[in-house]
């Protein structure tokens, strides 16, 4: 039996990204999860059922500590010796990668899920673009969530390397038994609810988003913004007049970090996800599951989830003028946005099932990793 070790920065990718998915694999590998320590790595080994190994990783740069994860990570694999390591998120790439190929592990493979170098700038973004650079270099296989992220890889020349998405991209699908709208019944209630859902931070869009919600709002009263995710002010904080603006709660209910989504999209009528970079972002695969018709911007993921006027309407990233004018469209435009719903689960059926997404994922180590 062929052995294939996933690995993650922080054990709570892995505990969601591959929930259901290291379990289905170990029927016909053995399966080895690894990961900086923490309780989501226990739950991952009760939960599916798989060996996991604790190797500390910094999801930021940090020189010494990254020559000691790498140091780990490569006593971690001269001693399992598997046929394949696959990672995910960029800090466990960069380590997997490189300890992968100095330990002369046959098959490596990484999983772009988003790039953060697009919106960086000066020698940030160079730092960046190098470790990218060098994650694929010690690669065999790289596989980039969706298309815009293929393209970003391709266009800056980072691999060389002939790469493809896995069916229409994304890594985990969506299950559309537990995503279903039927299951919940609608609060009724006047005017038009918009949901965001995702960390209440700059690089979501969070200002734009405020700040235009406040202009729709002195025009329709009875328009309400819900936000559901988590604030991380230590790492990329809103505007102080934006925080002073959810705060004051006028037509803006902020709920925090909810463990179960799906009844807030189930009271909206539509998500608003302005943000400026994502790799394939699940919120709106989720929304669209729900029957949610999206406001998104023009970038990676959302782009490829949205077709204009179909099941969504894409506008440009950081203009907050675009995302006022198409928040307004779809409160003044009800039969519209009605016709647009109708079209989000089925579209979302069709291409992000997780049926489909795993096999996907299945078929391609079968590529890979041909049997004995």
């Amino acid at each position: 039996m062929k052995k294939i070790i996933r690995s993650s920065t922080i054990p709570q990718s892995l505990n969601w990204f591959c929930r259901g998915i290291l379990k289905e694999l170990s029927r016909e590998y053995e399966v080895v999860a690894v990961s900086s320590p923490g309780e989501a790595l226990d739950a991952v080994a009760e939960r599916e059922g798989v060996k996991t190994i604790a190797v500390p990783m910094e999801r930021h740069i940090s020189l010494l500590k990254d020559i000691k994860s790498l140091w780990r990570m490569w006593r971690v694999l001269r001693r399992e010796k598997p046929d394949m390591i696959h990672s995910m998120t960029p800090k466990a790439g960069l380590v997997s990668m490189m300890a992968g190929w100095l330990a002369g592990v046959p098959v490596r493979v990484h999983t772009f899920t988003g790039l953060v170098w697009p919106t960086s700038v000066g020698l940030k973004r160079r730092v960046l673009m190098a470790t990218d650079w060098l994650t694929c270099a010690c690669a065999t296989h790289v596989i980039p969530e969706g298309e815009g992220v293929k393209s970003d890889l391709l266009n800056h020349h980072l691999t060389n390397k002939p790469i493809k998405v896995l069916g229409y991209g994304n890594v985990m699908g969506i299950d559309l038994n537990r995503y279903n709208p039927a299951d919940f019944n609608k609060e009724q209630h006047e005017g038009f609810t918009f949901v965001f859902v995702g960390r209440i931070v700059r690089d979501k869009g969070i200002n734009e988003l405020v700040s235009a919600f406040d202009r729709l709002h002195q025009e329709h009263g009875d328009t309400k913004l819900v936000l559901v995710g988590s604030r991380e002010d230590h790492l990329d904080p809103i505007l102080p007049e934006t925080l002073k603006r959810i705060e004051q709660g006028d037509g803006i209910d902020y709920v925090g970090r909810q463990s179960d989504v799906r009844p807030f999209y189930a009271n909206a009528d539509a998500l608003v996800f302005p943000s400026y970079r994502e790799g394939f972002p699940n919120v709106v695969i989720e929304a669209g599951a729900m029957g949610l018709p999206s406001i998104v911007t023009d970038i990676n993921g959302s782009r490829e989830i949205i077709i204009d006027g179909e099941n969504g309407v894409i506008i440009p990233s950081r203009d907050e003028e675009s995302l006022y004018r198409a928040m307004k469209r779809f409160v003044e435009n009800p039969d519209e946005v009605k016709a647009i719903a109708a079209n989000t689960r089925p579209l979302i059926a069709s291409r992000f099932e997780q049926g489909f997404v795993r096999k996907c994922l299945y078929d391609f180590y079968h590529e890979v990793l041909p049997k004995d």
